[in-house]
């Protein structure tokens, strides 16, 4: 039964303050991702179009599965209402990582304000995804044809 499976991730806290502003949860019972807190000491200015910053999230894990892996996204109405987004759009964390979560941020708005991030602000989500891990099998010729064959990028006409 999809859902069933219920893995264990191990969290250390970096940043006290999680303690106050909140451990990784679903804010919802059928919210997908957690969210993550900007653990800096002062507001941070980041400028439109500027570099990407990173942002510490205060905490470190371990999901020691290597069929599994975290995936980190912005917030959405960050991103639809003030423009902050992620500098990488989609930042992958593998099973075997331990150091702090990071938070590439940058404002994509071409020019205007720069977008204020507070300390204790939730600015990204972290989703965990399972991660298949093929064999792979040199061949010369493919077993099967498919209905798209060699056609490539863009020949759906789509």
């Amino acid at each position: 039964m999809l859902g069933s499976w219920t893995p264990q991730v191990e969290i250390r806290v970096l940043d006290l303050r999680l303690l106050d502003w909140g451990l990784p949860r679903h804010q919802t019972d059928m919210a997908a991702a957690v969210d993550l807190f900007a653990c800096i000491d002062a507001p941070l200015a980041v400028a439109p179009q500027a570099p990407a910053l990173l942002v510490p999230s205060g905490l470190a894990l371990l999901m020691g599965d290597p069929h599994m892996a975290a995936m980190i996204l912005p917030r959405s109405g960050l991103g639809h209402k003030k423009g902050l987004v992620m500098g990488n759009s989609v930042g992958l964390i593998d099973a075997d990582y331990m150091a702090e979560v990071q938070i590439s941020v940058w404002n994509r708005n071409p020019d205007g304000a720069e977008i204020m991030i507070e300390p204790g602000e939730r600015i990204a989500q972290m989703i965990f995804v399972p991660v298949l891990r093929p064999a792979f099998t040199v061949v010369d010729q493919f077993s099967r044809e498919t209905a798209r064959g060699l056609g490539g990028f863009g020949s759906t006409g789509q």
